[in-house]
């Protein structure tokens, strides 16, 4: 039973990797139609909460038996899927979405200064191959590093940093109330974005017909699916496996921003992007080794 359960998971991965890795390409449509990510964030969730509120509203009891583990998440999932959608808008997708997954990085750092883990040798040298990583992607021989390092980047990497400690939350909670936890994330969005909305005094944006049903097939069924999908996968497989599963959302934007937004990857890139993936697999075998003794 525990094989089917952990099968299911990993197909679930996958399937929330695959839909993440092409959710630039919605979001890229409806900004060009007017509509910031910021706007589009509040309309694509609000849109999810309201289908699955109902449910949330039956658990509600769930919520308030964790109110303070739910806040944080609302907090850190807000984060994680705001700051990764300002991300893909602002920066090149592929660069994002390896920014955005520097798991090694963030899983080391926080076994280190939350649960007073001893840092072994792989996980250092993983930690090296993640920061090298992260200056070839972002290093251009004709200009300074910091000028090279973009806000996008920021996002990126903060929000993936979030998205670490969301799993850790997710985790936490356990694996019976998926709909609160969807629920608390979604509002986390909701909130982070609208004051965004009001710190940048942005007016309500002009929306189509078009444009309206795109957002209402965004907020259900897709990013229920997506979502949920994604919290199945983190609740049932262990993190050091779902963190490296979800790297396949980086081949899926890679294959689909060279196919449509015309975005090329320099050797130098393609290097750091190696090192990054080697990271994670090099703290996947260790983990696998260290299970198995």
């Amino acid at each position: 039973m525990k094989n089917t359960t952990n099968l299911n998971a990993i197909f679930a991965c996958i399937v929330a990797a695959t839909l993440w890795g092409l959710y630039w390409i919605p979001l890229r449509f409806l900004e060009n139609s007017g509509i910031s990510g910021l706007w589009a964030s509040v309309l694509i969730y609000f849109v999810s909460f309201l289908f699955v509120f109902p449910r949330f509203f039956k658990l509600r009891a769930d919520f308030y038996a964790s109110k303070t583990l739910y806040v944080l998440l609302a907090i850190f999932a807000g984060w994680t899927n705001l700051g990764f959608v300002l991300a893909l808008l602002e920066g090149e997708v592929v660069r994002v979405m390896v920014l955005f997954y520097l798991s090694p990085v963030w899983a080391t750092l926080l076994a280190f200064l939350i649960l007073d883990e001893r840092l072994k040798r792989h996980n250092i040298l993983a930690l090296a191959l993640a920061v090298t990583g992260v200056f070839l992607i972002s290093w251009h021989p004709e200009v300074k590093f910091t000028k090279s390092f973009h806000r996008a980047d920021l996002y990126a990497i903060t929000s993936g940093l979030a998205f670490a400690i969301t799993n850790i939350l997710v985790r936490k909670i356990g694996g019976l109330t998926h709909t609160v936890k969807m629920c608390s994330a979604w509002f986390g969005v909701m909130v982070l974005a609208g004051c965004g909305i009001l710190f940048t005094q942005e007016g309500f944006p002009v929306v189509t017909l078009n444009n309206l049903l795109l957002i209402i097939v965004l907020g259900f069924p897709l990013m229920i699916v997506m979502t949920w999908a994604a919290q199945y996968a983190v609740s049932n497989l262990p993190i050091y496996l779902s963190s490296v599963l979800f790297l396949f959302e980086i081949i899926v934007g890679a294959v689909s921003a060279v196919m449509l937004a015309n975005e090329f990857i320099t050797i130098i890139q393609f290097i750091g992007i190696v090192m990054i993936l080697s990271a994670g697999f090099l703290n996947l075998e260790y983990s696998l080794n260290s299970g198995t003794k």
